[in-house]
């Protein structure tokens, strides 16, 4: 090795001369070795790891990777299908249901005439029959007041002109079923409402659901509210009945087609907000 090298390394860096004003170039290695960082010691470090069997990973949402069951996906493509072809005037009047605080007043007078579980009517008839084996003597039993529940027994009710009041759930499965229900009270003079869920309706007969309820009679004292829901009923659904029988429903376009349509109209110098850009 060349002796002049091995020399300069001994001596170390070059110094610069006094008078000069210039300083040395640093050692190669040296520059990070001054900078101290300074640590606030109210924060500790406290490195995670998240290997398996380690620190546990924060939650995110993971709602789009979830795989979600059969019945769920069905449901929601069928409300998206329902958005997006034009649905004919007589499916689509069970989109427009009753009014939530109407609905409210509703359910309260029903909930009032819920029939009798098997329970209860055991324990009436059970009564009849002592009162009977005492006096004996047939006792008169009246016959008390309830919702009326089955499609086959509403539809014989709405023939004869019986039925006060007829409650449609919205969401019935396969729609044909009740499909020609409006029609058939329009025709007959009977007031109807559609009211939204099956369920909620099987909730006031006991049931897990009901595409259809009608109160027959009601007592002295609710003949005033009954006579309210009844002219609302006329109101939205009777008298509405010849406009909503030419009114199509969904042929909504989705948010991506409907952006897709507004940039095309800017680009053509049209209205971009129009209305009728998000329907087909």
């Amino acid at each position: 090795m060349d002796g002049k090298y091995m020399l300069r390394m001994q001596l170390g860096p070059p110094k610069s001369k006094p008078g000069s004003g210039k300083k040395p170039a640093p050692a190669p290695g040296s520059a990070n070795k001054g900078a101290k960082t300074t640590k606030n010691p109210l924060f500790e470090a406290r490195p995670r790891n998240f290997g398996i069997g380690q620190d546990i990973r924060p939650k995110t949402d993971l709602t789009r990777f979830v795989k979600w069951p059969e019945y769920i996906r069905l449901q929601r493509q069928k409300v998206i299908l329902s958005q997006r072809l034009k649905v004919p005037p007589a499916i689509a009047q069970f989109s427009h249901t009753l009014d939530k605080n109407t609905a409210t007043q509703l359910f309260k007078l029903l909930n009032k005439y819920r029939p009798e579980s098997k329970v209860e009517k055991k324990e009436r008839l059970e009564t009849i029959a002592k009162a009977t084996a005492e006096a004996k003597e047939a006792a008169k039993d009246k016959k008390p007041l309830f919702v009326k529940y089955g499609l086959n027994h509403i539809v014989a009710l709405i023939e004869a002109k019986k039925a006060s009041l007829v409650v449609i759930a919205h969401d019935v499965d396969p729609i044909e079923l009740v499909i020609f229900l409006p029609t058939l009270c329009r025709k007959m003079g009977i007031p109807y409402v559609i009211v939204k869920g099956k369920a909620r309706l099987g909730t006031v007969v006991h049931k897990k659901t009901a595409a259809v309820l009608a109160l027959q009679d009601v007592k002295s004292e609710d003949q005033r509210e009954l006579a309210t829901l009844i002219s609302a009923a006329k109101a939205n659904f009777s008298d509405k009945y010849e406009e909503q029988r030419r009114q199509w429903g969904g042929g909504i376009r989705g948010y991506k087609s409907t952006q897709m349509f507004r940039k095309r109209a800017k680009a053509a110098g049209l209205n971009p907000n129009a209305p009728n850009i998000g329907k087909l």
